[in-house]
């Protein structure tokens, strides 16, 4: 891997590597002060309409709300430079404090507003106030609008830069903190257009069964947000190898070294956003003593580990009856 990789390798996959987690903080906190002020909001007009759809949708806000919390812990933990005790970062902190978000989420958000929904498919309560209602789901609508064009030019600029979809990217992406803020804002805004036909069918109908029903899709949707939220952190947690892209150009920069002159494994694995632990058998060029090439091994790890992406590189000695590795096309 050559000095100027690391914009390069930083691109991909591993989602925003340490120059980005200041826009990645401000991601979060944008969030953060959006799902307040809609909490507060929603909470008041579910309190004067009787509104389910409402209800379920304050229930989801004040739940985006203390996910940001969690959040915001995840990027600071996982931020912390490795030590004695921790000789691979704390990178995966990260995907704890984010699997706390989107248990949060699918608790707090999914179950209560399922279950008042069911609680409410019986009800024959009128509305005291549409307007009500109908007013702070546009007011949410921009504000949560805000907090995702926010998430969506970090995720953006990154995947045009790896030449992805960003949807593919925010789902590939070792950021989990993107991830979340991105799915959580996502989901709200869709959640706000379940709760607005919900309500207005309540209103064109005088049933309050279409109420209830906005209440248990706006809850069925916070589920499916929040388990695919889980499943990624815990495949992060337990180590998940980049994609293919990625190792490729890793195994395209360690050929391109001088004093490399070939690769016979490679192995990758995520320890945290943008961060990975790399383990590569490879041969050396020259003929040099024992000596004299354990210390070339020891110099091209720590190249590597002076790169944002590689938080440890651990190389061995090639055999020569181990084939070479080539980067895919």
């Amino acid at each position: 891997m050559t000095p100027d990789a690391p914009s390069a390798v930083a691109d991909q996959p591993a989602g925003a590597p340490s120059a980005a987690k200041p826009e990645s903080g401000l991601t979060v906190l944008i969030a953060f002060g959006a799902n307040l002020l809609v909490a507060i909001a929603k909470t008041v007009a579910s309190l004067l309409t009787g509104s389910a759809s409402m209800v379920a949708e304050a229930a989801h806000s004040w739940a985006d709300t203390g996910n940001e919390i969690f959040l915001f812990v995840a990027d600071r933990r996982g931020a912390r430079t490795r030590d004695a005790a921790h000789p691979l970062g704390y990178g995966k902190e990260t995907y704890v404090w984010s699997m706390f978000a989107a248990f949060g989420l699918f608790t707090a958000g999914a179950v209560v507003s399922i279950y008042h929904g069911i609680t409410e498919l019986g009800s024959t309560k009128e509305e005291t106030d549409y307007l009500v209602n109908y007013v702070v789901l546009a007011i949410a609508f921009v504000l949560e609008g805000t907090s995702f064009v926010q998430a969506f030019r970090q995720a953006h600029g990154t995947a045009s830069q790896r030449r992805v979809p960003t949807l593919r990217h925010v789902l590939q992406s070792s950021n989990s903190t993107l991830r979340a803020v991105f799915a959580e804002d996502a989901a709200a805004l869709v959640g706000l257009l379940i709760a607005f036909l919900g309500i207005l069918l309540h209103q064109l109908t005088g049933s309050a069964v279409f109420d209830a029903i906005g209440s248990i899709g706006v809850g069925v949707l916070l589920g499916v947000v929040a388990l695919v939220l889980i499943d990624r952190n815990r495949r992060f947690l337990i180590g998940e190898s980049p994609a293919p892209e990625l190792e490729s150009l890793v195994l395209t920069r360690l050929l391109a070294r001088p004093d490399i002159d070939r690769v016979t494994y490679l192995h990758t694995e995520f320890v945290g956003p943008g961060r990975l632990y790399l383990v590569a058998a490879v041969d050396m060029t020259g003929d040099f003593s024992e000596e004299h090439v354990a210390v070339a091994l020891r110099r091209v790890e720590r190249d590597l580990e002076d790169h944002d992406l590689v938080e440890e590189a651990v190389l061995t000695l090639s055999t020569p009856d181990e084939p070479s590795l080539a980067p895919s096309r």
